[in-house]
């Protein structure tokens, strides 16, 4: 009986022990669960300190293998040899049975130092300290603790608390089983407020049931979760891990969740930098371009697609070789090259753009160097800009930079001409005035009264030859008035026609054509010198074209050699002729310049056409080649009234008009003085001289004087010229009557004398008779 007791004792022992033992597999089921899970470093130590196991994240924090680690005394190998007072004072805490906890340096395998937060749990059996537990966070990398699952509560607490991000563990019932005072903290309660609670309930229902999906998922597939979640403005990085008992079930949940707002914002602020970058980009003419370091476009913006006139599909990988010719790629492989050399940028390098539509387009294109994060080259970038506008500017300038240097010296040359033809006028004055007095003696029967009428003609002629030096020069204008344009055009196109006839005229001529106030005689001969010209241009006959039109010309029609914009006549004669070359054409509208011989041509013809248009306000234009005729285009403006001055073209009539009036002729040639006064003699007038302007004033001032009846005034002199001596006589006599004289025909400033009350005109050379005719016509008017 009393073995039988002891048998059953011994049995119930022997259970006890079993179910005791159970117990301790479970127990270390939870712990190496807990432990290798565990983002902390985690390592047991013996009695002595000396290691004796340790997880993977204790391995990864010291770059140690548990291999070389067992064994060996733990502040042996990790702790701070410059403070070794430190790991004693943590060691001796830690054998009397005491956890610690702390901060600072620890040394890994590769020699480095790394800030750590650890804690150090004794382990004592009966009260005989048997190990120590030892947890590793690395403060640089790591900011959220993992949860570690200990045999007791003690060192599960002190491993919850050592996180300092929110960190849960939950039954599966979603119930806290534990909190760390993080976690309490951000939702607003006190850790001993929370244990029991069903966690889904502390949280909104949108939130409660994304926490709830998850922890569905854990549960169900025994898998860690990850993921991200946000409230309260702010945004969390969300670990769940399940932590299983023997048969494999989960058995509890630890959460871990991380604060990542400050990330966030920073990835967002990123996102809308680079949204507005590429706003930027995108919204502006210049084409933006990244290249690798062969020059193949990596990025660009749509500008960029257009200026290239490529899609993007076909742009992306190309090369900027790829578009342009030969020399230009060599310039922008040196500025490339140069760029990355140096590292400077290059602000600037002009290249042309080959398009597959076959168009040209010149580009700006400046060139940086792009970089990684390392400060290592790894392409170019840069901006692209169109230029062709540019350079079409910098063309015009060029060509209306020649065109005013032309005009320059068409305008010297004019001056020139001006010059000559009134000096000569005034020598001709002298011929012909001693012509006259001569046929004055001379009757009709005497031999020489022939040749002196011949030389009278030859004088005519050389008249006119410096009249159309004039109209070169633009120093006059005769009559002045309304005019229709196709009629003046198709009146001297018939003589054209009339006499030859092997050139045929076409002719297009605008209804209702706007008048223009033009000297009609002047444009007449405008024409004629282009019919003449088309006409030896087209020796074996040919077509000539005739275009009249209304236009209005803007601010961008004209340029430096034309007038203002506004309404304007053109005309256009155009011929079928041999044309001319660019050398020809640039010196057409030059004096004397001529391409038929010397017998053909005295050169003067475009010459005058050109100052008898820019005379009148207009401008006339030119185009030909070789071998396919010649245009020529004139634009007269319309204008607001009509200019009537009187004729200087009287024809002459043998009529003499005598006079016993007082004439104060002023000139200051001394030949003209002369025969001036023996003209006005033999026409019965007193005759007062002064060889200049200032001595007309004085003797008209000289009150004991002759009183002269009529002034007949030179209008270009030195000192005083023939305005302001007229102004200074008329100011003293404002009944004085003046006729104004000159070898230049009607000017601005002979027009301009006219208005201002001067009584007549009369043109260098003229002869007795019409001298005559004209002190009458002033004379007698009363």
């Amino acid at each position: 009986m009393v073995k039988n007791v002891a048998h059953e004792a011994l049995q119930h022992r022997i259970k006890a022990l079993e179910e005791s033992n159970k117990n301790l597999a479970f127990r270390n089921k939870q712990l190496t669960s807990l432990i290798d899970n565990s983002q902390m470093g985690i390592v047991v130590l013996d009695k002595d300190m000396r290691i004796v196991e340790c997880n993977e994240a204790f391995e990864r924090l010291f770059l140690y293998e548990l291999d070389e680690m067992k064994g060996v005394l733990l502040d042996d190998l990790m702790a701070d040899q410059n403070h070794p007072e430190e790991a004693v004072s943590y060691t001796t805490t830690t054998l009397t049975g005491k956890p610690v906890q702390g901060t600072g340096r620890r040394r890994r395998k590769d020699g480095a130092f790394i800030e750590v937060r650890f804690n150090g749990v004794p382990v004592t059996v009966d009260g005989e300290v048997v190990g120590t537990y030892g947890l590793y966070e690395d403060m640089t990398a790591l900011k959220a603790a993992e949860k570690a699952l200990t045999e007791t509560e003690q060192a599960f607490r002190a491993l919850l608390n050592a996180a300092t991000d929110p960190a849960f563990l939950l039954d599966p019932a979603y119930r806290i089983l534990a909190v760390n005072d993080a976690a309490a903290k951000r939702i607003g309660y006190r850790p001993d407020e929370l244990i029991g609670r069903h966690l889904p309930d502390l949280f909104s229902p949108e939130i409660a049931g994304i926490r709830t999906a998850n922890l569905e998922k854990v549960r169900k597939t025994g898998k860690p979760v990850r993921f991200f979640e946000s409230r309260d403005n702010m945004y969390f990085d969300s670990h769940f891990f399940p932590i299983t008992d023997e048969n494999g079930e989960v058995s509890k949940i630890a959460i871990f969740a991380r604060d990542i707002t400050g990330q966030h914002e920073a990835e967002k602020a990123l996102k809308e930098s680079e949204e507005k970058y590429r706003t930027i980009l995108e919204s502006i003419e210049e084409g933006y371009y990244e290249t690798n370091l062969a020059g193949d476009f990596t990025f660009f913006n749509a500008s960029l697609c257009r200026i290239f006139g490529i899609p993007e599909n076909i742009l992306k990988d190309m090369n900027y070789q790829e578009n342009t010719g030969e020399e230009f790629a060599k310039s922008l492989y040196r500025v490339f090259h140069e760029v990355y050399a140096t590292g400077r940028p290059d602000k600037g390098a002009e290249y042309e753009i080959l398009r597959d539509d076959g168009t040209h387009l010149y580009v700006e294109v400046s060139a940086s160097l792009l970089k990684d994060h390392g400060g290592n080259p790894i392409g170019f970038r840069g901006i692209i800009r169109d230029i062709m506008e540019r350079k079409n500017a910098e063309r015009e300038r060029k060509r209306l930079e020649a065109q005013f240097h032309q005009a320059q010296r068409m305008e010297a040359i004019g001056t020139l001409a001006g010059g000559i033809a009134h000096d000569f006028n005034n020598l001709l004055m002298g011929l012909q005035g001693n012509t006259s007095l001569m046929l004055l003696d001379k009757d009709p029967d005497h031999p020489d009264h022939d040749r002196l009428k011949n030389m009278e003609q030859y004088i005519r002629d050389a008249a006119d030859l410096t009249r159309q030096l004039l109209g070169f020069a633009r120093r006059g204008q005769y009559v002045v008035k309304s005019t229709n344009l196709n009629e003046l055009m198709d009146k001297s196109a018939k003589m054209l026609g009339r006499t030859k006839k092997e050139i045929s005229i076409h002719t297009k001529y605008q209804e209702d054509l706007w008048p223009v106030a033009v000297d009609q005689g002047q444009i007449e001969q405008v024409l004629i010198n282009l019919f003449i010209n088309a006409w030896q241009a087209m020796p074996g006959g040919g077509d000539l074209y005739l275009e009249t039109e209304n236009v209005v010309l803007d601010q961008n029609d004209v340029n430096a050699l034309a007038p203002v914009p506004g309404r304007y006549v053109k005309m256009t004669v155009t011929d079928t002729g041999v044309g001319m070359d660019q050398k020809t054409l640039r010196r057409i509208f030059e004096p004397f310049f001529t391409t038929k011989g010397m017998r053909r041509g005295t050169g003067l013809g475009l010459a005058s056409a050109y100052g008898i248009v820019k005379n009148h306000g207009g401008f006339i234009k030119a185009y030909s080649e070789l071998g396919t005729g010649a245009s020529f285009t004139i634009f007269l403006p319309v204008g607001e009234e009509e200019i009537a001055t009187r004729s200087a073209q009287d024809h002459d009539r043998d009529e003499m008009l005598r006079g016993t009036e007082t004439v104060l002729l002023v000139d200051d040639e001394d030949t003209i003085l002369k025969i001036g006064a023996e003209l006005l003699k033999k026409l019965g007038y007193t005759v007062i001289l002064a060889n200049s302007g200032k001595a007309a004033v004085e003797m008209l001032e000289n009150t004991g004087a002759l009183i002269p009846d009529l002034v007949i005034l030179d209008m270009i002199m030195p000192e005083m010229g023939g305005g302001e001596t007229f102004d200074q006589l008329k100011a003293i006599d404002p009944g004085l009557k003046v006729l104004l004289s000159s070898g230049y025909s009607i000017n601005g400033q002979a027009r301009e004398i006219l208005r201002r009350g001067c009584d007549g005109f009369i043109q260098k050379p003229f002869n007795i008779y019409k001298l005559s005719r004209t002190l009458r016509e002033i004379l007698d008017r009363g």
